[in-house]
């Protein structure tokens, strides 16, 4: 071995050398050549937000990425791993307000900084496709799109109830009123109805759940996920008249066998019947105030105490023409359905609980067919027998269902419906950075969408955001145009699109990102679409993957890509990693619990700090983040590198034979291991430990002739191959310095030699009455009765026979041999 091979382990030099050596030969760059016959894998990870800084997150998520892109290139595939920046959102706007500076300056300054920390700990992106979201050259596609949406009726406004914060000037998701105040400014939060843009993700709500099926490499839990998000329901779409009225109150059941046990319907807060009982009754408009301010979120609704007023109304029972009193229910959201229900309280638990409050009546109509139920204790929730229901008395409720829907679709009264949990995606906010909405108000034309060729409307950058009114309705040069269809005065959109608009395509974008004539490419779409691997955390699972799915699907009805080509589903395999924790808590700034990556990479390197996040915890767990782990990590790097010190080498001593066949057969055992953790579910954990146990016997091994060295250094070339996907610059160092003829990264993956794996012998553990009492070596397909005759003549185990009748003796291949005796 050369001086310049025994020279330490440095890190930082090598780093920085091969990160320059892999740019210049564009070796990350995937080809779209068309004479490029190479198999394509398009490997993806959810792309990040330019906060400024990468957190140990970061680092996982795009280290799994790279070493599954890496793991494909060396194995002859055309890899396309691209990466880019979602920029658009809110944070950027709180920054702007704390800092006095515009949002695009902070975020143009975030992406350059966190560039070089992606690139400082070596990812293999193919740079030549970076996008930043909020580049007009990005989203006037986005625009585009819209407009076509518009066309086809799949983009419509109308008035909403929204949560709205009056400080902040702006709705808030669900998710951002805590407690019934803003999340931001703790000013209690209103409920509003404004003018809102949506898409009508629920034409499509049918197909979505179908094609759940095809999703066969995603995790369950991500698809259960979906499928209840999405909430498919059967049941009947009921009318119930409100008296003195020409007015109907319209529920939804998927318990139309209940029907005849309605003892009151619930409206929410909203309701158009609740506002006008409102309007003469202090005590109700008071109400409804409050249910103006408390949470919408189905998880706080379910928990909340139920509260409720009359409205003084009356509905008419469909069947048996009962007046049934109508109320207000906190329960009961605007959001959903109708915004009313119908109450059968013998029948729900949520109903019951209101009807016992209120001292409202309770009539049981589904009666046990195994057991009497007490319905003075609680509600009967199960399917029975009804009772109690005129002319259905003794049907079962499966039959009952379909007998009392097809009675009122006869009288005009209901129909059989199914419906979905889903709901339109509200796409408008009153942001202002963010994409702006491609529309032109005019007093003569209306609703005007702005052409194509006036595309796209540019966000003007310079705008500096209060906190209050978006600056962007405010800007008179933004606002203020004519109108494209009457060429009079108009005003434009000022509010901008739910940041889940860029990331819902961006991942087909990223096929063509130079494309200047088209949102996408087919022909780029046919090469890599779908995604091969999508890797990001599972708090996604829903809206952001279930907006992509359906945004895809909006891309190939417009006629974007071939639907014969390309598959209706834009992710083929989804891997959710886990979280970095630290101390068993989520590791965050507010917390103060955080670990710098910069720190890790300054004072171990950047191979270092990729290995523990791919050693410490299979992909899909949360990892426990120990500085001892990071510095085992660094131990073993320096042991492989010593490794390199011995290659070539012979030492004193008798050749040994079978030694060097058994540390072959251990070489190729490991490459055999490690494939396989790779192929199955990118296993990181179990490949490096299989490395580790490899490098361990190499370290062992002291070759005595020609045929030792080449067999110790096959198993330190196998070694350092596969490392390469996992801490590429060190094994790329390590391969030049062992003389590869190609790069480390690129090489060839090894592959397994099975004549290897053959064993002349294999060792036999003896168990003697369920006890271990030794060991033989024996062929590897030897009889029952050989191994036996080998435990006779084994003299550690010969003495536990003595004296003892041999009742049974079992071969389990492979494995032992177990003889059972008694006393002679």
């Amino acid at each position: 071995m050369s001086e310049q091979q025994q020279q330490a382990y440095n890190p930082q030099a090598i780093e920085e050398k091969w990160q320059e050596r892999w740019q210049a030969a564009g070796i990350d760059v995937a080809s779209d050549a068309e004479d490029d016959t190479r198999e394509t894998y398009y490997c993806l990870e959810m792309f990040p937000y330019p906060s400024g800084n990468l957190h140990m997150g970061h680092v996982r998520n795009y280290c799994l990425g790279d070493a599954v892109a890496r793991y494909k290139r060396m194995h002859g595939f055309n890899v396309l791993h691209p990466i880019g920046w979602d920029a658009f959102g809110l944070p950027a706007e709180n920054a702007a307000i704390k800092h006095g500076r515009p949002p695009a300056e902070w975020t143009y300054g975030n992406i350059a900084q966190m560039r070089e920390q992606l690139k400082r700990l070596g990812l293999s992106y193919d740079w030549s496709r970076e996008i930043a979201t909020c580049k007009p050259e990005y989203y006037r596609w986005e625009q585009w799109m819209f407009t076509k949406l518009m066309e086809k009726g799949l983009a419509y406004r109308k008035e909403a109830e929204v949560n709205w914060c009056d400080p902040c000037h702006t709705v808030l998701a669900n998710e951002q009123v805590v407690d019934g105040v803003c999340w931001r400014c703790d000013t209690p939060v209103k409920k509003k109805n404004l003018a809102q843009w949506f898409i009508r993700i629920t034409d499509y709500a049918e197909e979505l759940l179908n094609d759940l099926d095809k999703l066969s490499e995603w995790p369950e839990k991500v698809v259960g996920m979906q499928r209840n998000w999405i909430g498919k329901s059967a049941g009947a779409e009921v009318s119930f008249k409100v008296q003195d009225s020409d007015e109907t109150l319209d529920i939804f059941t998927t318990r139309p066998d209940t029907l005849m046990g309605v003892t009151y319907m619930a409206v929410a807060a909203g309701h158009p019947l609740a506002k006008q009982a409102a309007e003469n009754n202090p005590e109700l408009a008071e109400f409804l105030e409050a249910c103006a301010v408390m949470s919408t979120k189905e998880a706080d609704v379910a928990t909340m105490e139920k509260k409720g007023m009359a409205l003084g109304i009356n509905a008419i029972h469909p069947v048996s023409g009962e007046l049934v009193p109508v109320w207000v229910a906190n329960f009961v959201l605007m959001s959903y359905g109708t915004g009313a229900v119908m109450s059968v309280p013998a029948h729900d638990e949520r109903d019951y609980d209101f009807a016992k409050k209120y001292g409202l009546n309770i009539k049981q109509v589904i009666k046990s067919e195994s057991a009497d139920w007490d319905i003075s204790d609680a509600a009967f929730t199960e399917a029975g027998i009804l009772v109690d229901s005129d002319a259905f008395d003794g049907l079962a409720s499966v039959k009952a269902k379909k007998v009392i829907t097809a009675w009122l679709a006869e009288h005009d009264k209901g129909e059989e419906r199914i419906q979905y949990r889903l709901r339109d995606w509200l796409v408008s906010r009153q942001r202002y950075w963010g994409t702006p909405i491609p529309v032109i108000h005019c007093q003569d034309c209306g609703i005007v969408a702005v052409p194509e060729e006036q595309l796209p409307v540019v966000l003007p950058e310079h705008l500096q955001p209060t906190g209050g009114v978006s600056p962007l309705a405010e800007c008179q040069e933004f606002v203020n145009v004519d109108c494209p269809t009457c060429g009079k005065a108009a005003k434009r959109e000022t509010d901008t699109f739910d940041t889940f608009m860029e990331s819902s395509w961006y991942m087909n974008r990223f096929t063509s990102a130079r494309c200047e004539t088209d949102m996408v490419d087919a022909k780029a779409m046919q090469k890599w679409a779908p995604v091969d691997q999508y890797i990001g955390g599972v708090e996604h699972a829903v809206l952001h993957l279930l907006y992509a799915r359906f945004y895809h699907k909006l891309m190939r009805d417009v006629g974007l890509f071939d639907a014969e080509q390309v598959s209706s589903e834009p992710f083929k395999s989804l891997l959710t990693q886990g979280m970095v924790l630290l101390d068993g808590t989520k590791m965050s700034k507010s917390k103060g619990n955080t670990v710098d990556p910069k720190d890790i990479i300054e004072k171990y390197g950047a191979d270092t700090a990729r290995l523990f996040t791919l050693f410490a915890a299979p992909p899909e767990r949360d990892l426990e983040w120990h500085d001892s782990g990071v510095e085992g990590a660094s131990r073993f790097l320096n042991r492989v590198w010593v490794l390199l010190e011995k290659v070539g080498q012979t030492y004193q001593g008798s050749a040994d034979a079978k030694a060097t066949k058994a540390l072959r057969r251990v070489i190729h055992a490991h490459i055999q291991k490690v494939t396989h953790a790779f192929e199955q579910g990118f296993a990181f954990n179990v490949a490096i430990a299989s490395m580790m146990e490899l490098s361990n016997a190499l370290g062992a091994f002291e070759a005595c002739d020609a045929q030792g060295v080449a067999v110790f250094d096959e198993g330190v070339n196998a070694l350092i191959t596969m490392l390469s996907p996992l801490v590429p610059h060190f094994a790329s160092e390590c391969g030049e310095r062992l003389g590869f003829e190609t790069v480390a990264v690129m090489s060839a993956w090894p592959k397994v030699d099975t004549s290897a794996l053959v064993q002349d012998e294999i060792s036999l553990v003896v168990q003697i009455q369920g006890k271990k009492r030794g060991e033989i070596l024996v062929s590897p397909d030897v009889s029952q009765d050989d191994a036996f005759a080998a435990a006779q003549a084994d003299e550690s185990i010969a003495k536990w026979l003595e004296g003892m009748a041999i009742v049974k003796v079992i071969l389990v291949k492979g494995r032992l041999l177990n003889i059972v005796v008694r006393p002679a």
